[in-house]
């Protein structure tokens, strides 16, 4: 554990659609429902989910990594109804460099309606603010069209390719590394145009 650091205190947030959340121990069925889907972690930096055990020690992993002080991860609900639609988080987080890294993953039945954008960016610009942030990094496989749109509508800037970065079930894959700055964010407008594909990332 990092002692040095303070325990994160993990925000709820909300935007014209959605709430963003802590994840907590409801979650697991739709966790584990979304992890295990071969389609949903096509492009993952990991094999789908076999059993039920691990949605527990994500949800363990999430509390930990606020404890520890180096990150936050939060549900994704639909605000109408409460639906559980994914989950959007930064780790990583260096108080000395001011940076942290994105990461995002959401159902299947949430691809192509700007959820993804919409809570990233929610996030965002909480982060900007609560830790000054200066850089958020972020990562996604070279074939993930849909997840790079995301990034580029958020302001995120393609720095470059990590070769035969990811082999997951003796598949090798390449990822693009994506860097956004602080004074290049703008907050992206709340009815933008849906990215249609897999909504993840690294």
């Amino acid at each position: 554990m990092a002692s040095d650091r303070p325990v994160l205190l993990t925000p709820t947030l909300s935007t014209a659609r959605l709430r963003l959340r802590p994840v907590t121990g409801d979650d697991a069925e739709a966790l584990f429902a979304m992890h295990s889907s071969p389609l949903v972690l096509r492009y993952w930096d990991a094999p789908p989910w076999g059993e039920r055990a691990r949605a527990q020690r994500f949800i363990a992993a999430c509390r930990e990594m606020a404890d520890d002080g180096v990150g936050v991860r939060l549900a994704i609900d639909r605000a109408t109804d409460d639906t559980f639609l994914g989950w959007c988080s930064l780790t990583r987080w260096n108080p000395e460099y001011r940076s942290a890294a994105m990461g995002y993953c959401l159902e299947e039945a949430a691809w192509g309606h700007g959820y993804a954008t919409e809570a990233a960016g929610a996030l965002l610009s909480w982060a900007f603010g609560a830790w000054d942030l200066n850089r958020v990094q972020a990562e996604t496989d070279t074939r993930n069209v849909a997840s790079a749109r995301v990034l580029e509508k958020l302001g995120f800037v393609r720095e470059g390719t990590l070769r035969e970065d990811c082999v997951v079930d003796g598949e090798v894959s390449d990822s693009w590394v994506y860097g956004l700055l602080r004074r290049q964010w703008r907050p992206p407008p709340v009815a933008d145009q849906p990215a249609r594909g897999g909504s993840q990332n690294r």
